[in-house]
C-alpha cells in the first residue's frame, strides 16, 4: 500500500527493557476530568464532576487533572471550587493544562490560587507533521516555544511566593505527539525545559497523542529519552497513551519496563477517539500478578454505575474486569474445568481457578454469575447453578441425562437459560407425579433379609393398595409396582442426601434414582421430610418418565 507511511523503527540494540519485569505500582494520575471530559458528547455538570472527584480521591488517586482553566467559565469555576471550599485532601495534588501563551498561563496560575499542592501542564507539539502542517514553526521555534512557558512558570511561581502564597507547585512538560516526534529532537526539547525547571518537581510527560507504532517501539522511544534526559534521576517520567491501535494497556506496561516512573490515563479508558489508557485494566493488572496497584477497585460495580450515570457511556460487558459478563463462562469445558478448581481449592491456596484470572470477589462480584447456560453449556453447568443456587447435588450419571434437555431448552428459546427457569425444568422432568402418584405408606415390615411393604398409589385418579416383598424398601416397592401394574423394573444407580436449605435438620431429603426396564434407563426425582418416601417418590418419579 502506497497510502500510509511505513512507522519508524528505532535502531535501538541497547534497549534492556525486553528482561524486565514489573515490580511496583507507577505514580498514578486521572485525567478523567480533562481529557477525559472533553472527550464526552455531553461534559460532566459542576455537580458530576464534583461526585467524581471526590471518588477518584476515594479510590486512591493522589494526583487528579482537573481541567483547563483557561478554556471555560465552567473550568475556571470548578477548580475555584475545589480550592475554595477546601475539597482537596492534603495529600492530593490537582493538575491543570496550559498552552504556552502568557496570557494562557497567567489565567492558568490564577486558578490555583490558595491550592496547596498544584501541577501546572505546559504542552506544544513538536512532530514533524504539527511543526510543518498545522504551525509552520522551525525546531528552533518550537524549542523556543516550550521554554517560554518553561520560564514563565518560574516566573509566577516567583510571584507567588514573593506576594506570601504558600502554593506547591510542581512543573510539567509535554511534547505533544511525542510518538510522531524524532526522538533526538524529542530529548532535545525536553532537556531545553528541564535546565530551566531547577528546583522544582519535573515530570516528563511522553504521550502517544495518537497511538501509531507497536507497543514494542514506544518502549524503545521511552528507554532512548529516558537514558538521555538531564538530572534523570530528579525527573519523573510520565506517561499518556491514547488507544488509536488498541494497544494502550500494552504500550504503557511495557514502557514502564522501559523506564517511566508515572501513568495518566482514565477509567474504562475513556477518551478522544478510540480513548486513553484504561488505569483498571493496568491497575489490576497488577493486582492479579501479586503487586498492590495502590488503587481500590474492591466495588466495581459501583464505579460502573458512576461512570455510566456521569459520562452517559456503556461499559461494554467485556470489558476487562469490570464488564458484566468478563468472569461468566458459558462454554461447557469451561465451566466444568472452573467448577472443579473452585471445588478443590481452600481458602488459603493461592487462587488458581482456569480461566478466572481474579477472584471476583477481590472486585466486589459473587460467584453466581460465574457459571450461566445456554445451548453452549455442558453438562455440568446445569449442574452447578442447581448445586450452588438450589442446594441440588445432581450425581454424575444424571448430570449426563439433564444436560441435553437444558441444551434443547435454550435452543427452543434461542437465549440464556436462567436459574429459576433451570430448577423448573429439573422439577418438570424429573419430580413427575402423573399418571402414577405415591399416596401414602402404610406399613412396612423388616424381617432378617426380607422386607414387606404396603402402600397406597394412586393412579390416574384412583387411589390402590400395593404389597410387595424384596431386600430392601426400595426393592419392595418395586415389586409392589410390578405385582400391581406389571412393571418389570430394576434399581441402577441411586443417591441421597438432605437439601442444602437455612432448615437445618429440618430440611427435606432429595432422592436421585435411575430405574432400568427393557434395556431402557430413566432418572426420577423424589423429595421429602421421610428420606423412605423420598424414595419412593423418585421411584415413581421415573416410572412416570416412561421406564
Amino acid at each position: 500500500m502506497k497510502k500510509y507511511r511505513t512507522p519508524q523503527i528505532l535502531d535501538f540494540p541497547a534497549r534492556t527493557w525486553p528482561g524486565k519485569k514489573i515490580t511496583s505500582a507507577p505514580e498514578w494520575c486521572s485525567v478523567d476530568l480533562r481529557d477525559g471530559n472533553q472527550s464526552l458528547v455531553t461534559p460532566l455538570t459542576l455537580a458530576q464532576k464534583l461526585e467524581f472527584f471526590d471518588y477518584l480521591v476515594g479510590v486512591g488517586f493522589k494526583e487528579i487533572e482537573v481541567g483547563f482553566p483557561f478554556a471555560s467559565e465552567s473550568e475556571y469555576s470548578f477548580v475555584r471550587k475545589l480550592i475554595e471550599e477546601n475539597r482537596i485532601p492534603d495529600d492530593v495534588t490537582i493538575q491543570v493544562l496550559t498552552q504556552s501563551r502568557e496570557p494562557v498561563i497567567r489565567a492558568t496560575f490564577d486558578a490555583l490560587r490558595g491550592a496547596k499542592k498544584a501541577t501546572v501542564h505546559l504542552y506544544n507539539a513538536t512532530s514533524p507533521l504539527f511543526r510543518d502542517v498545522v504551525f509552520g514553526n522551525s525546531k528552533e521555534e518550537t524549542i523556543a516555544l516550550a521554554v517560554f512557558g518553561a520560564e514563565m512558570f518560574v516566573k509566577i511561581a516567583a510571584e507567588f511566593k514573593a506576594a506570601g502564597g504558600r502554593e506547591e507547585f510542581s512543573f510539567e512538560y509535554s511534547p505533544e505527539c511525542f510518538s510522531q516526534t524524532e526522538p533526538d529532537f524529542a530529548v532535545e526539547v525536553c532537556n531545553a525545559v528541564i535546565s530551566r525547571w531547577e528546583g522544582y518537581r519535573t515530570i516528563m510527560n511522553l504521550p502517544f497523542t495518537v497511538e501509531s507504532l507497536t507497543p514494542n517501539v514506544h518502549a524503545d522511544m521511552i528507554e532512548y529519552v529516558c537514558s538521555r534526559l538531564l538530572n534523570r534521576d530528579k525527573i519523573t517520567v510520565s506517561l499518556h497513551a491514547h488507544n488509536d491501535r488498541g494497544t494502550a494497556v500494552a504500550a504503557t506496561e511495557l514502557c514502564l519496563l522501559a523506564g517511566a516512573d508515572r501513568v495518566e490515563g482514565t477509567l474504562f479508558g475513556n477518551g478522544e477517539r478510540t480513548g486513553n489508557a484504561d488505569i483498571i485494566t493496568l491497575a489490576m493488572n497488577m493486582y492479579s500478578q501479586g503487586i498492590d496497584p495502590g488503587l481500590n477497585f474492591s466495588n466495581i460495580n459501583e464505579l460502573v454505575k458512576l461512570y455510566e450515570g456521569a459520562c452517559c457511556l456503556p461499559v461494554h460487558p467485556r470489558h476487562p474486569y469490570a464488564g458484566e459478563l468478563v468472569f461468566t463462562a458459558f462454554s461447557g469445558s469451561h465451566q466444568d474445568a472452573i467448577r472443579k478448581a473452585m471445588a478443590r481449592r481452600k481458602p488459603d491456596d493461592l487462587w488458581e481457578i482456569p480461566y478466572l484470572p481474579i477472584d471476583p470477589a477481590d472486585v466486589g462480584r459473587g460467584y453466581e454469575p460465574i457459571i450461566r447456560v445456554n445451548s453452549q453449556s455442558g453438562s455440568s453447568s446445569a449442574a452447578y447453578i442447581l448445586e450452588t443456587q438450589f442446594g441440588i447435588h445432581l450425581p454424575k450419571q444424571m448430570q449426563r441425562d439433564f444436560g441435553p434437555i437444558v441444551t434443547a431448552f435454550s435452543d427452543k428459546h434461542a437465549a440464556e437459560i436462567s436459574a429459576e427457569e433451570i430448577s423448573a425444568l429439573f422439577r418438570e422432568t424429573y419430580v413427575v407425579e402423573s399418571p402414577y402418584k405415591f399416596a401414602a405408606r402404610k406399613h412396612y415390615v423388616q424381617e432378617n433379609d426380607s422386607s414387606t411393604l404396603t402402600c397406597d398409589v394412586e393412579y390416574n385418579g384412583k387411589i390402590i393398595e400395593i404389597s410387595g416383598t424384596g431386600r430392601g424398601v426400595i426393592h419392595a416397592f418395586c415389586n409392589a409396582l410390578k405385582n400391581a401394574f406389571g412393571l418389570n423394573i430394576d434399581v441402577g444407580h441411586y443417591n441421597q442426601h438432605t437439601l442444602d436449605t437455612t432448615e437445618g435438620a429440618a430440611a427435606p431429603a432429595i432422592t436421585y434414582m435411575e430405574l432400568i426396564a427393557n434395556g431402557k434407563s430413566r432418572f426420577g426425582a423424589g423429595i421429602s421430610r421421610s428420606t423412605t418416601n423420598a424414595s419412593l417418590k423418585a421411584v415413581i418419579s421415573a416410572v412416570n418418565r416412561g421406564v
